[in-house]
């Protein structure tokens, strides 16, 4: 079974599966979906970017009723950034289902907006569980209906520390529910939670398929006192248009990210004590362009999903095989090449050994290379907010036609729109920036006029 026009679907999810594009499944949604629809426990392992979001999603959604004012599917993820991802792909198959309503519901904001949210029962529910629990100590997230729960990324929640969360989560749904458990590694502690909580669940394993694509790995080894030289020569003789560097404390994170700024880089620095608005701009600003060299720790990082990224660098190895693969697998994606870097000193040498043994094969190394070229990597774009959004019925063609208009912008000159419920995101290109600043300050947008900032580092 490939395409999922084979797929027992009602006629909304299939038209709703052609309106976003899709056709051939992937691995896992073939091996899944069809124990899925069966109404089957699975666990799954595959890793980010195999498409488990559209297999889950169009198993929870199959067994929606929509005229059914009532909570039937709850998927709990990691971090705010994949619950919103996880949320845009379910809206996007649903939106031939007349009705549904899909509420994300993470920490990070006030509780005051969700528990009035929550006044109307949604159908859909996806959240971490640090907020799900906070919401059932406060009895307002009915879970006695539910049909269908998902974990995604369970090993990861595992690891940020949300075992007693699931525990207490799980244990007041209904028992009569479908449960679906992914994770890029099953670990002891994930097998243990499936045995508990699911029922004759159907095992299913990708292959992890970073052995097969187009990723160009190479080891360097270096001192501990010249890494950050490393890194700052390996950026400046890639020159990539954009790259995540991964280390594996946030201290570490804070002081590579200041140090690349110190050096000219447009670096922006990804770490647990952000708050959420300032992890959501700095991700924006990631993906529309505005920064090259984005510093994470792979628990910051997680929900971080750019489709067209072209490197990755691990400052620090990763504690385990696994965390390895997962760094690097997320350049070279959608058939595109994908380069990953690995900086080593001499006491990563055994967890060295244990990355060569899962790959089976010998490793890649060079010399830290000496550039020609020392300009700083300076990011084509920059982004200014709006202070207004889609409460003030502002949509992107309103922002674009203010700067090609008035402004008289050129239209290569603005990049990505986004638009939030109370603000606006535009990427616009450096050499047209302060053109724009300005005259998105002195004009107006569909007649009114609208505060306007810059966004730095």
């Amino acid at each position: 079974m490939e395409n999922f026009t084979e797929l027992a679907l009602i006629e909304p999810l299939q038209r709703g599966l052609a309106e976003v594009g899709y056709s051939h499944m992937t691995p896992v949604q073939a091996q899944s979906l069809p124990a899925i629809l069966a109404g089957r426990d699975v666990i799954a392992q595959a890793r980010t970017g195999s498409g488990k979001t559209a297999a889950f999603a169009l198993g929870l959604l199959s067994k929606l009723d929509a005229t059914a004012v009532r909570l039937q599917g709850l998927v709990l993820c990691p971090t705010r950034e994949l619950a919103d991802q996880v949320s845009r792909e379910i809206r996007r198959l649903a939106r031939f289902i007349p009705n549904v309503k899909v509420l994300t519901l993470c920490g990070g904001v006030p509780l005051r907006p969700h528990l009035a949210s929550l006044t109307h029962e949604p159908h859909v529910v996806v959240g971490t569980p640090g907020r799900i629990v906070d919401l059932l100590r406060k009895e307002a997230l009915p879970l006695q209906a539910l049909k269908v729960l998902v974990l995604d990324e369970a090993d990861r929640m595992l690891d940020m520390g949300f075992a007693d969360d699931l525990h207490t989560i799980i244990e007041a749904t209904a028992s009569k529910r479908q449960t679906l458990l992914f994770s890029a590694t099953i670990p002891a502690a994930i097998h243990d939670i499936s045995d508990q909580f699911q029922q004759d669940a159907v095992n299913v394993t990708v292959a992890d398929e970073t052995d097969d694509s187009p990723i160009a790995q190479t080891f360097f080894e270096v001192d501990d006192d010249t890494k950050i030289e490393a890194l700052e020569a390996l950026l400046l003789d890639y020159r990539p248009e954009s790259a995540v560097v991964f280390c594996n404390t946030r201290q570490e994170v804070r002081v590579v990210a200041d140090s690349l700024a110190e050096r000219g880089f447009a670096v922006l620095a990804l770490h647990g004590e952000l708050d959420q608005r300032d992890r959501e701009e700095m991700l924006l600003r990631f993906a529309n362009r505005s920064c090259t060299v984005l510093v994470a720790s792979d628990v910051a990082a997680r929900g971080l999903d750019i489709v067209d990224l072209p490197m990755v660098i691990n400052y620090d190895i990763a504690s385990d095989a696994d965390t390895h693969l997962h760094r690097i697998g997320r350049t070279g994606r959608a058939g595109r090449e994908g380069i990953a870097l690995s900086l080593c000193t001499l006491r990563d040498m055994n967890r060295i050994r244990v990355i060569e043994d899962r790959l089976g094969a010998r490793l890649h190394w060079e010399k830290i290379p000496v550039p020609e070229d020392r300009s700083p990597l300076l990011a084509p774009n920059l982004t200014l907010a709006i202070d207004a959004g889609k409460q003030d019925k502002l949509r992107p063609g309103d922002v674009l036609g203010a700067l090609t208009g008035d402004a008289g912008l050129p239209a290569d000159a603005i990049g990505k729109i986004n638009v939030f419920p109370t603000r606006t995101y535009v990427a616009i290109a450096r050499e047209s920036y302060d053109m724009a600043l300005q005259q998105l300050r002195s004009g107006k947008i569909k007649g009114r006029t609208f505060r306007v900032r810059k966004i730095v580092r």
